[in-house]
């Protein structure tokens, strides 16, 4: 623990600290000073015990808000990470139905392949033979 000399309303005081944590205690107390000479300014001088309350109050007052707002954005991102998982699920799920589909795609397109050249080889073969027949026609005939 060190000591540390902070000035409040006019006055000088002696306060602990854990070592290192000199300047943030020198800013706090700046921060409650100027609260408190607002309230000063703006109340009147009520004594010190009376505005030193309203300044916790108030102090207080903005802790709890800030807090109540954490919680809320907690709570949001939470509902933000649960929407991103079910976003994600859906993802896997949707490209592993696009892979399925396009794997049955290919075997589709293999067999269509497959079609064309047994029906060319097919057409080829009826093409020889209406060649030939005719060929032997225009023979006979001639």
């Amino acid at each position: 623990m060190v000591n540390v000399n902070v000035n409040f309303n006019g006055r000088d005081y002696l306060l602990a600290c854990e070592e290192g944590q000199e300047e943030d205690l020198q800013k706090l107390t700046e921060e409650l000073s100027k609260k408190f000479n607002q309230l000063k300014k703006d109340l009147g001088n009520l004594g010190e015990g009376k505005l030193l309350l309203i300044t916790a109050i108030q102090v207080i007052d903005e802790l709890y808000t800030l807090k109540t707002s954490l919680h809320k954005l907690k709570d949001h991102s939470k509902d933000l990470e649960k929407k991103f998982k079910e976003i994600k699920k859906l993802s896997v799920s949707y490209k592993g139905d696009r892979d399925k589909e396009v794997e049955e795609l290919k075997a589709r397109l293999e067999e269509l392949k497959k079609t064309v050249e047994e029906n060319q080889a097919n057409y080829s073969e009826i093409l020889n033979k209406a060649s030939e027949s005719i060929n032997s026609f225009i023979t006979k005939a001639v």
